[in-house]
């Protein structure tokens, strides 16, 4: 275990949801449980939703939106320069805050790094391409590639992007997701009741209700089903709500959107399958946990998720609505494979990392930056 025992440590977010956040949090807890000072710099918002200081963390705020905003941006690196001064080593969570960091914390020479503490940068999801966002992006991807010390990708393509972008050092970031409380006896029965689900075959996703997540593939494989459809549950909130809403209940669909849930060990319990559409991911949470709660499990290969899951799922093209009303059906269709899929998704979990395992790769990378 590498020592970080007074190292000063700052932790650069933006704007953050679901997994980046957490996984700030968590890190951050771990290095300061280890002696490090540690301070947090983001949005004010992802202290009050995640609670940074609960844990001896110092948070600092500083606007960074999830956004380019180049009024905006030039306040926050000029806020983060003052903020980052006797930091031994930066650590930025995401391509914003790796290219606000990268910016604040030295002298670029040709967009290589010549003063300042050393900045690693890990990247959680995949930049946005097209138009002037996308030009954008891809200046910030330049900048980190160029000017970061380091760089962790949740997802080989992640790191391959980085490498082909000149990276000096390219590492595979481990972003565990925390264990789940085991559910209460008898939620399997309840929840099902209180959902209608009845003898019916129940099939779960929870996912932000974005774009990335694909869910308008999975409604078009409810369609493909047509009657031999099971019943389909989608837990989480956003943007895409009402169009989804909209869809199901036109198509008249067997398929429920339940909102941004905190019961996921129980909605866990309650299904038989669990479905992950996602046009991309890393190392998605609720993939970790349906692993751990031993699910037979059908993702999309894409980013990280092959990876992730090894042989303890099927795993189908993303934006194939066919491949994965195929899929669904013959899992549904055959009760031993589904047997087979969720003792091999309980058998990957005993494999997962843990956030020690990720605070112990950081410790080693921040060891590694330094000095003597």
């Amino acid at each position: 275990m590498d020592d970080v025992q007074g190292m000063r440590v700052a932790l650069v977010l933006a704007t953050a949801s679901g997994g980046l956040g957490r996984h700030v949090r968590a890190v951050s807890e771990g290095l300061a449980a280890r002696g490090a000072r540690v301070v947090v710099c983001g949005p004010g918002e992802t202290e009050r939703t995640y609670g940074f200081t609960r844990k001896g963390v110092r948070f600092a705020e500083v606007d960074i939106a999830d956004r380019p905003r180049p009024a905006g941006d030039l306040a926050a690196v000029r806020r983060l320069r003052g903020l980052l001064r006797g930091a031994d080593v930066v650590h930025a969570h995401g391509l914003r805050a790796g290219g606000m960091a990268v910016l604040a914390r030295g002298r670029l020479d040709g967009l290589r790094l010549e003063a300042g503490p050393p900045v690693l940068v890990t990247l959680h999801n995949e930049a946005p391409s097209g138009g002037l966002a996308g030009a954008a992006y891809a200046a910030l991807e330049r900048i980190v590639a160029r000017g970061a010390t380091g760089v962790l990708g949740v997802s080989p393509d992640l790191e391959e992007r980085m490498r082909a972008l000149g990276a000096r050092e390219v590492g595979h970031a481990i972003v565990p997701a925390p264990p789940l409380d085991a559910p209460e006896p008898g939620a399997r029965e309840r929840l099902r009741e209180e959902l209608g689900a009845g003898d019916a075959q129940v099939v779960l996703t929870v996912a932000r209700l974005a774009p990335q997540k694909g869910l308008p593939v999975l409604l078009d494989a409810v369609q493909r089903l047509g009657t031999s459809a099971p019943l389909f549950l989608i837990a989480g909130d956003g943007p895409l709500d009402g169009e989804l809403r909209e869809r199901i209940a036109t198509a008249d669909l067997p398929v429920r959107l339940l909102g941004r849930r905190t019961d996921v060990a129980e909605l866990l319990a309650a299904c038989d399958i669990v479905a992950v559409p996602s046009l991309w991911e890393g190392q998605p949470l609720f993939v970790q946990e349906a692993l751990r709660a031993g699910r037979p499990l059908i993702a999309t290969a894409t980013g990280g998720v092959p990876g992730l899951v090894g042989d303890a799922a099927v795993l189908v093209p993303p934006s194939d609505a066919a491949a994965l009303a195929a899929a669904l059906k013959g899992v549904m269709s055959d009760p031993g494979r589904a047997v087979r899929l969720g003792a091999a998704a309980a058998q990957r979990a005993t494999a997962l990392p843990t956030d020690d395992d990720a605070v112990d790769q950081l410790a080693a990378y921040y060891r590694g930056f330094l000095p003597g």
